[in-house]
């Protein structure tokens, strides 16, 4: 016997999982008894805990052989070669899917209430379970967090028999276990108390750690007066931050734009302060020409960053523009303006070509990057390389579509752009 019960086996596995503190990890635990393990191991990392939320589509006529598996966001993972030899038709798969989407949707309800699932695009996933038997869990599990967008993923279990990787195959990146018994029989035989794990506690640990993450973490919600409105933002300033960079979304997305979150975590990993913001609030947003009207967003960018210099204590930092898509574009139709003291702007998949005649007159070194992938945004930023006279860079992703929703893609973003802002911050 090595475990207590489960929050003693989540400590001895957080032990085994130092090398991952202070990287951008999400923890995800496999409801019911994961979770009070995950507990413990994100507690340990400082990271972000969720339940992870699968459930197997079975063959109708024999519903213990998994004929794929589903999880949240539409996600679905199918076995081609079940589906062959059971001869499963469409119309059945749909029926079992729908079965089981019921089902995820009353989990994810119960469990995590008005709180919106973790984001996992670009991040480190670690999926904890209090064991591992057979590996077929954990194999869906890992085949629905990489099919949501996941980086890298590390599965990770107290206890599993000895040939377990075999089993896991390549399903996930790096595989963590603290013991490897010879002689396996059932994940309970290796614990005191192995009783079963009810909602209940499930949902206490959920909202023990987001508790403890909330008062860590402070607020770091503010309201940018603009032209008349206020408009919403999320600022982090780590400590002795040369600088701030300030992000423009692109195409109507808001300061939860999964994408830019993920940039702005590797910028704070880097040392760099972000905010990241509404440029219009939601009525304005409403109106798809506000959208696309790139004189008014660069008005708004350039008023919220003269809002930011004048708070206590960020006076005399430097400022960075980061644009996606279209704010990329009003990024850079701001920097044009000869007043402007922005000291670097940053392109992702960005349309700086709508900026227009207005490329020529931008003082700030610009660096753009571009999916391999996205052919025509990358001619589009070609040609309005071509009439920047700035110092300029222009950076292709391999692999990497429009959205760079590829795993890794983002991760090789959020680096160029620590990079370029540090330089010249």
């Amino acid at each position: 016997m090595y475990f207590t019960d489960r929050t003693d086996a989540g400590r001895q596995l957080a032990a085994s999982l130092g090398h991952l503190k202070g990287r951008d990890v999400v923890v995800l635990g496999l409801p019911r008894g994961g979770v009070p393990v995950a507990e413990q191991v994100a507690d340990a990392l400082g990271a972000p805990l969720d339940v992870c939320l699968v459930r197997k589509l079975g063959v109708p006529y024999q519903p213990e052989l998994a004929m794929g598996a589903i999880g949240e966001g539409d996600v679905r993972v199918l076995n081609d070669h079940v589906l062959a030899d059971s001869r499963v038709s469409a119309g059945d798969l749909a029926g079992v899917e729908a079965r089981e989407r019921v089902v995820l949707g009353q989990r994810s309800r119960r469990y995590r209430g008005a709180r919106p699932a973790a984001r996992l695009d670009g991040r480190t996933v670690v999926v904890v379970d209090d064991g591992l038997a057979t590996g077929a869990t954990a194999v869906a599990a890992c085949r629905v967090v990489r099919a949501q967008g996941a980086a890298r993923i590390v599965l990770a279990v107290p206890v599993a028999p000895a040939d377990w990787r075999e089993r896991i195959g390549r399903e996930a990146d790096e595989t963590v276990s603290v013991h490897e018994p010879a002689f396996f029989y059932a994940i309970g035989q290796f614990y005191q108390d192995f009783s079963q794990t009810p909602d209940e506690e499930v949902i206490a640990c959920l909202e023990r750690h987001h508790a403890r993450q909330d008062q860590d973490d402070g607020d770091p919600e503010v309201r940018i007066p603009v032209a008349g409105v206020e408009v919403a933002g999320h600022l982090v300033v780590p400590a002795g931050a040369p600088g701030i960079v300030v992000f423009a979304h692109g195409s109507g997305s808001s300061r939860h734009s999964p994408r830019n979150r993920a940039v702005a975590e590797s910028l704070n990993r880097a040392g760099l302060g972000t905010l990241l913001f509404d440029l219009l609030t939601e009525d304005e947003a409403a109106d798809r020409a506000n959208v696309f009207d790139t004189e008014l967003l660069a008005g708004r960018l350039a008023r919220a960053t003269r809002w930011l210099a004048g708070r206590p204590g960020l006076d005399g930092l430097r400022t960075g523009w980061f644009g996606a898509s279209t704010g990329a574009a009003a990024a850079l139709w701001a920097a044009a303006d000869p007043l402007s003291e922005v000291a670097a702007v940053v392109s992702r998949g960005g349309r700086p070509d709508l900026a227009g005649p207005r490329l020529a007159q931008v003082r700030a070194p610009t660096l753009l990057i571009v999916g391999g992938n996205d052919p025509l945004v990358q001619e589009l930023n070609e040609a309005a390389r071509s009439r920047l006279t700035c110092e300029n860079r222009l950076v292709v992703v391999p692999g990497a579509g429009h959205l760079f929703e590829e795993p890794g893609t983002l991760e090789q973003v959020g680096e160029l752009a620590a990079s370029w802002f540090t330089d010249h911050f």
